[in-house]
């Protein structure tokens, strides 16, 4: 492990000190946030610090270890625990380096998925409702919850546009690598002449803001519409101008909600998506500056770029982020993503700590 490493460790343990300090503090305790914060951070810096010790103590067993080598008598126990100690440094090396890795906050919220026809028309619309089917069958397999916020239904099925609210354990750490231009080859099912097409979608996913971190919105730049909501069935379907479309004025984002009868229910739910947009929209500002002096895994995030590819006369789907190729594609179509999510956060992880020794 290299000096610069060492030090920050260190650091680190200092900290631990200071933070133990302040949990032992009886004023901390009248304010219940301040005191969340504190304690995360301790349970965090704990943890590894736990580790960078058991990684010192190793490195001491294997000093004297060696030492032992000297003597005739003790060698062949010598050799034994030098082997031992020079697994377990190995092992807490990577273990201290992963923890040292930066943490997404949003990773452990609640997501907003926004799916939208792109380029291919009906063929397009066709293959949004396949990536809804795909995306909630791998959350129903996690037991997480899936709520529909908005829909555009299109008229030979699938959807012009769709927007699911997923609630569960880590909803965006698993699913924040999806927001790209997803292309999907086949031949469809209109298709006479057995010809293969090519069409797109985009995915956006957007962490579900909380109280403490969501944009204040001022309702002078909002404008508010109702009209009359429109789908298949139901009584209240076109009687009623339940449904709300909330626009931005500054920035001209927009959502919409027409999933519930009740008109207050339905402007909660499009102010909750317009308040995640915003928020990603600033994030997505916020890293295309920072990519002017670091590299990022998944490109910009931006919703232009090509992310995958799903071939289905070869079964193939191809992640061109990480050169990723799986000749599995009925099964992922079934919500089989777990190759695909843990693919990506390898990369990352392997991106973020080959950063991190280059500028230890």
């Amino acid at each position: 492990m290299n000096p610069a490493l060492r030090q920050q460790l260190e650091r680190l343990a200092m900290r631990l000190d200071e933070l133990d300090a302040h949990l032992a503090d009886p004023a901390l305790s009248q304010d219940i946030n301040r005191y969340r914060s504190v304690a995360r951070e301790q349970a965090e810096v704990a943890e590894l610090v736990q580790r960078w010790r058991g990684y010192q103590q190793a490195e001491a067993d294997l000093a004297t270890a060696r030492e032992l080598l000297a003597e005739p008598e003790m060698a062949e126990m010598a050799r034994d625990e030098i082997a031992s100690a020079e697994a377990a440094i190995s092992r807490l090396d990577g273990e201290v380096k992963t923890l040292l890795l930066p943490k997404d906050p949003d990773d452990a919220r609640n997501a907003f998925l926004e799916i939208r026809a792109g380029t291919g028309g009906d063929e397009s619309a066709l293959f949004a409702g396949d990536l809804a089917r795909m995306y909630t069958r791998w959350c129903d397999a996690r037991g997480w919850r899936v709520e529909v916020m908005s829909e555009n239904a299109s008229d030979l099925g699938g959807y012009k546009e769709l927007v699911l609210r997923i609630e569960g354990d880590a909803v965006y750490g698993q699913l924040k690598f999806e927001s790209g231009g997803h292309r999907v080859q086949r031949v469809p099912a209109t298709e006479s002449q057995g010809r293969i097409h090519t069409s797109a979608c985009t995915v956006a996913v957007m962490p579900e803001p909380d109280e403490a971190t969501e944009i204040t919105l001022n309702p002078a730049d909002l404008r508010i519409d109702t009209f009359r909501a429109s789908g298949a069935g139901g009584q209240h379907i076109n009687k009623t101008d339940s449904a709300i479309r909330v626009t931005h004025l500054p920035t001209g984002l927009v959502a919409e909600c027409q999933d519930d009868r009740s008109q207050h229910r339905n402007k909660a739910k499009a102010l909750a998506v317009l308040q995640a947009r915003l928020r990603d929209r600033e994030r997505a500002e916020r890293e295309a500056k920072e990519a002017a002096t670091r590299r990022s895994l998944v490109g910009t995030g931006d919703r232009s770029d090509r992310i995958r590819t799903y071939n289905f006369p070869q079964g193939r789907l191809t992640d061109h982020r990480i050169n990723l190729t799986l000749y599995k594609l009925g099964q992922i179509m079934e919500g089989d993503l777990a190759d695909v999510i843990s693919a990506l956060q390898t990369a990352q992880a392997q991106d973020q700590l080959a950063a991190l020794e280059g500028a230890a």
